[in-house]
Formats: C-alpha cells, structure tokens, sequence
C-alpha cells in the first residue's frame, strides 16, 4: 500500500492508546477513589459501561455520523442544515478497515494510515466525553438509565459537535479552531453533566456534607494517567508524527504545569492548604484550557493560556459556586467549572493567541488577524452550548419516560452494595476470602480488617 507510512500508522494507534488509557483505567480509578467509599464501586462501573457503549456505537453508526459524508436536511446542500451530521452506516467490512483513511468533508487531508486506526483514535474520544460528564451526575444516577442515555447522547449530541467542528461541518467552513476538544468534548460535558445535575436532582444530604475521598492514592494515579494520557490526546490531533506535534506536546505539559502551580498559588493567597484534589483540579484545567489550541500557539501563549485559565476557573470553583444557578444544582466534581469553563476559556483563548506560523492561515488578535477569529470562536462555543443543554434535557426526559433516572431512596441510602452487589473495600470477613467465622486475626495473616484501608 504506497499510501502506508508504518510511523505515522504507529503514532496514532500509540495516541490513541494512550487516550483510552485516561478513561480506562485513567477518569476509573480517579472516580473510584474521589468518591466515599460506598459510591466506589458504582462510579468506577458507570465509566467502564460509557466506554464499551461508545465502542460499540461508533462502529456500528457513530463514526459516519461524525466525520462521513453530510445528511442534507431539508434538502439542503449548503450551510447550517446541508452541514449538519453525517450519514450514519458501518465501517465493520473489509475494504472499510483497510482502505486509507478519509474525512469526506476535509478531502484535502492525506492520511498515512488506514480507516481502523482513525476510527479507533475517535472512539476513544468519543468514549471520554460521557465519562466526564458523568462526574456531574455520580451518586445517584441510575445505573439502568445511564446505559441508554449515553448511547442517545453520543449518537445525537456528540456526533452532530463533531461533524460540525472536526468533520468539516458547519462550524469547520466557517473557520472554528478546536485543536483536540476543547468544545467537542469538554465544553459539551461540562454543560451537559451541569443540565444532568439540575434535572437528576442532588445527592443525599449526607453525601453533600461529608464529601470525603476514600482513597487519595487512587486520585492521584487517575490524575497522573490523564495528564501523560493528553500526550496522546493532543500529541495524535495533527494525525502524523510531525512537528506541530512535538509543539502540541510541549505545549500541553507547559500549560498544565503552569495551571497547576497557579492553582497552589492561589490556595497560599487565599489563606488555603493546598490540597491534592484542589491541586488536580488545577492539572485539569490546564489540561482542558490548552486543548482546543495545543497546536495552534506557541509555548509563550500555552503559558499564558495555564494561568489565565487557572485563575478564572478557580474563581468560579470558589465563588462563583456560591451563587445561583450554581449554587443550587449539586455538580458532584464542579465538572461545568474544570471542563465547562476552562473548555470555553481555552477556545476564545485560540481566538486570541492562535499563531499564523503554526495554525497557517487561521490568524489570532495577537498575531494581527484581528477579531475574526475570536468571534468564530465564540459563536461556535456558544452553539455547544445551546444545543448541548437543550439536547441533554431533551433527552433525560425521554429516558425518564421509561426508567428512573435517579436512584431509589433506599438504594441511595445504601451504596454500592444496593446497586452492584458489592463493595469496594469489604466489610465482613467472608468476602476477603476467609470462611464464615475466621477472621484476619485467628487465622494469623497479616491482611488488614474492615476500616484500616
């Protein structure tokens, strides 16, 4: 195959491993140690089910509907409606899997590995975004409800931001920069776990009052997964193992470093302890504000992008909380504030910085192209917006028609064991493995009881 590059082919089933990594185990493990101990279990079970869900879907229909050719809604040809989703269909034959792939709507992209390896590296993105989400909505979404509800999700909110954004929709043609998915996924999880915690309702009392990590270990390997895992997210956006890469890279691990520095800063200024999940917020700002233009700024600009990002969105995680709306909607993680805020931030922030020698003709204010783009920009984040709350809402209440979407009191007063069968620290004897009876301590090992964990 004289189109085949081994390298590049190499790198992007690399990024996209390393993508899959920050879900699976990455956002798993971080959830499943955020959460009190007897939400563990159902959080960390929620994200793997998102996962296999979207997996499925984007073989099956998703991927065309993303980056296939255009539906041309009421007849149209051209604009919004002639640009609006892609046709759905399957890329599971062999000429699909095999044949070089293409974006029809972006023919003039030349991809140097075939259709499996693209589909794979946006199935990992499109696995991410409902697990984000899903950090609005832990401890009390139903389990039987969340299963259908990320299958419409993906096929009907996130496919339609990506074909407008990333497939040459809409928002493509109109010059709308979102490097690797600071709009298409963050900004559009932010908003739509924000409108699942108004509708869902908050939860219990207790949850809300003694909101304790149960393994801060496991927090922080989660973290340390999603900041090297963005290596791929962002380093496999250029689709090759060249150098706008290599800057997206760097750019990335500036940006978050720094984001994180001013997040301690901030917690010294204002009289805190800096804290280690107050800390990861901080990486994960970073994290999502330099996404939508890792490879369009320079190092100088990713910098500058951590701490303006770090200091708005700490603000609003720390103030702005406490007024309404936010206030009265129980956003378990602050998802709308570290991906939300800091998904749009990063975006106008592209609109502003985005460097001519890097992002070719797509000039930001600093570089001397003057609004254009910062407006492009603003009216593609206000779009995700809009269409990721109404569509969310929408679609709850569908799902609400024919399963609860929250939890039963009963299980809720409970935990895992209600939902799941199980816990993830055990607390009777039997279930570590000792017959009815024997305990840790007359049986003479040295495995630790119920509560020392």
């Amino acid at each position: 195959m004289e189109w085949l590059s081994e390298g590049a082919n190499s790198w992007q089933l690399t990024a996209a491993t390393l993508v899959g990594l920050m879900s699976i185990p990455g956002l798993v493990v971080l959830y499943g140690g955020v959460m009190q101990k007897r939400w563990s279990v159902n959080s960390m079970m929620m994200a793997f089910v998102a996962f296999a869900i979207v997996l499925i879907l984007w073989v099956l229909v998703g991927f065309k509907m993303a980056f296939g050719s255009p539906v041309h809604i009421f007849g149209a040809t051209s604009g919004f409606f002639g640009n609006f989703i892609g046709k759905p269909g399957a890329i599971l034959n062999s000429h699909s899997l095999l044949e070089q792939a293409h974006i029809p709507e972006l023919a003039e992209e030349e991809f140097l590995f075939p259709m499996s390896t693209l589909a794979y590296f946006q199935i990992v993105f499109a696995a991410i975004t409902p697990i984000l989400m899903l950090g609005s909505v832990l401890g009390r979404f139903n389990f039987k409800a969340w299963i259908p509800f990320v299958a419409l999700w993906t096929l009907l909110i996130y496919t339609v931001n990506a074909f407008m954004i990333w497939g040459g929709g809409f928002f493509a043609q109109q010059g709308s920069l979102d490097f690797s998915g600071g709009y298409v996924i963050h900004l559009a999880a932010g908003v739509s776990g924000f409108v699942a915690a108004a509708v869902i309702g908050p939860r219990l009392q207790r949850d809300r009052e003694v909101d304790a990590p149960n393994n801060l270990a496991m927090v922080a390997v989660g973290a340390g997964l999603l900041w090297m895992g963005w290596n791929g997210f962002n380093g496999g956006d250029w689709y090759s193992g060249g150098e706008i890469a290599s800057a997206a890279v760097l750019n990335t691990n500036l940006c978050t470093a720094v984001a994180f520095l001013v997040w301690v800063a901030l917690d010294y200024a204002t009289g805190r302890k800096p804290s280690l999940i107050g800390s990861v917020n901080g990486m994960i700002v970073g994290l999502v504000a330099i996404t939508p233009a890792a490879g369009f700024v320079n190092g100088w600009a990713a910098m500058i992008i951590g701490v303006i990002a770090a200091s708005l969105v700490y603000f609003a995680l720390n103030y702005l909380s406490r007024v309404a709306p936010f206030r009265n909607v129980d956003d378990t993680l602050g998802v709308i504030y570290t991906h939300g805020f800091a998904g749009v931030c990063g975006g106008l922030l592209t609109g502003i910085f985005a460097n001519k020698l890097m992002a070719g003709e797509h000039e930001g204010l600093i570089s001397g192209g003057g609004l254009h783009l910062l407006w492009v920009q603003a009216y593609t984040a206000a779009w995700v917006i809009v269409f990721s709350a109404i569509g969310t809402f929408i679609l709850l209440k569908i799902v609400g028609l024919f399963i609860p979407l929250r939890m039963s009191e009963a299980e809720m007063e409970v935990g895992d064991i209600a939902v799941h069968g199980h816990e993830v620290y055990p607390s009777d004897v039997p279930s570590l493995g000792y017959p009815d009876g024997v305990t840790a301590s007359t049986s003479g090992s040295a495995a630790p009881t119920a509560g020392t964990a």
